[in-house]
């Protein structure tokens, strides 16, 4: 028989439990249930509801039953509908109907929410933490390489050269806003709901503020229905954790074509690569493609949930048990593809030669001869005209466009040291660019950021 069951006249149907029980992945709410239940435990006994000695035995109880889920002891049986039944149903066992005290004034309604909510602070802690991590290889890897450069893209067409380390620190510039909607989440999502109930609190002399403190929130709920149908925490967790895919879903992009023989930018470690099953020649970049597709798996739980909130009335639904298995999926994903990107950033070798040798292409630096007729007083627009006739006459006359500047009597010798090798980045001076000075003033901001980012992990 259920802990519901009372109000109904049959038990319920075996259709209706293979539907609605939840307990194959609430397990995982485990040690968050027993948490809040302790913190609601001593709740009851501060304001008279429980007596010491009720509070002692229920509270060994409780222990135990944690002890034997880390254990994998733990008897489930047939009508432990969800982890918070299965935990109340043994605590009856253990100490008999004292047991049944433990409910007091609480819902599995704020019950679910104040479980979920602990379990999430600990999971975005554990990704922001992860995050951090795969910066600092960001930054390891960009100091390796101050005067390497390669060609920038835009339209995935060559557009001019950039220093290498200027496009991985762009990389980590995304992450740093990540961790700050991480942050900016786990602020709102650290709040208690216990003592909301149902959805309309309680006649019972209940003091939630004890619990919110015992349990570490933050804040305290304000208003009993949002208490228990509020599921934006998840919808917006969801949403953070999407955009970090997405983030690694573009990198991955960028991987799988720098590793091809077309580009020949960078090979994989083996480690952190696959041969093929057939062609013997084959090196696979597995993880840069995962991360790709995962991607839209994340985004997938995002919008699904979305769609599952969307029409939902006041107060609890049933629906809002779909909130589980999405938000558990993104967490593990999004944790293993961190972990594995940060091996495969500290593994992969970046070939100098081969970036260089393509970023060396005359037409690259079409803007550095336009910028220069600029500061020769040329109005821009008339430069970029001017240099865009001569690419296209180099272009349809197949004549090397240094030929044509040398030429140029507005142009000339002067301007030769532009098709310098490695010249491009050098002449860049302005803020954020990739010029090698800006690029070393970058550098030190991005490790400051990153000092200041690991500070701001010990306040969560």
């Amino acid at each position: 028989m259920t802990l519901w069951n009372s109000r109904l006249g049959t038990d319920p149907s075996d259709a209706l439990m293979d539907f609605s029980v939840s307990i194959q992945f609430d397990k995982r709410l485990a040690k968050y249930d027993i948490e809040a239940s302790l913190a609601h435990l001593f709740g009851l006994k501060e304001v008279g509801l429980v007596e010491q000695g009720e509070f002692e035995k229920i509270s060994e109880a409780l222990k135990i039953i944690e002890e034997e889920m880390a254990a994998g002891s733990f008897d489930f049986i047939q009508t432990d509908e969800d982890i918070h039944t299965a935990i109340e149903r043994r605590t009856i066992e253990l100490v008999g109907d004292v047991g049944g005290k433990l409910h007091t004034g609480r819902s599995r309604n704020d019950q679910v929410v104040t479980a979920l909510r602990l379990l999430l602070k600990d999971e975005l802690k554990n990704i922001f933490s992860n995050i951090i991590d795969f910066n600092s290889v960001i930054l390891n890897r960009a100091k390796e390489v101050p005067d390497v450069y390669l060609p920038g893209y835009t339209h995935l067409q060559r557009a001019q050269p950039i220093l290498l380390s200027h496009h991985l620190l762009a990389h980590g510039w995304a992450f740093f806003r990540d961790l700050d909607r991480i942050w900016d989440c786990y602020l709102r999502l650290d709040c208690s709901s216990l003592g909301a109930g149902a959805l309309g609190g309680s006649t019972l002399p209940l003091d939630p503020k004890i619990v919110k403190d015992r349990l570490g929130f933050k804040n305290l709920f304000e208003n009993s229905l949002d208490a228990v149908a509020d599921r934006d925490f998840v919808a917006e967790a969801l949403f953070v954790i999407s955009m970090v895919g997405i983030h690694l879903s573009k990198m991955g992009e960028e991987i799988i074509l720098w590793t091809t023989s077309e580009f020949g930018f960078a090979t994989l470690d083996d480690r952190y690569s696959t041969g093929s099953s057939m062609l013997p020649q084959k090196k696979n970049p597995d993880i840069a493609e995962l991360a790709r597709g995962k991607s839209g798996r994340l985004i997938g739980n995002l919008t699904g949930f979305l769609a599952t909130l969307k029409s939902l009335p006041l107060a609890y639904n049933r629906d809002l048990q779909e909130d589980k298995e999405p938000l558990f999926d993104s967490i593990d994903q999004i944790k293993l593809a961190l972990s594995a990107y940060r091996g495969l950033y500290e593994t992969i070798e970046f070939h100098d030669t081969s970036m260089q040798s393509a970023a060396d292409s005359a037409y690259s630096v079409a803007i550095d001869l336009a910028e220069w007729l600029v500061k020769k007083g040329l109005p821009f627009r008339s430069a970029y005209n001017l240099v865009g006739s001569i690419v296209k006459d180099s272009i349809q006359r197949h004549v090397a466009l240094p030929e044509l500047v040398l030429a140029h009597p507005d142009l000339g010798e002067q301007a030769m040291e532009i098709f310098e090798p490695g010249s491009s980045v050098k002449r860049r001076v302005t803020h954020g660019s990739t010029g090698v000075d800006p690029v070393k003033i970058q550098i030190k901001n991005y490790e400051k950021k990153l000092n200041e980012t690991k500070k701001q992990l010990l306040k969560i």
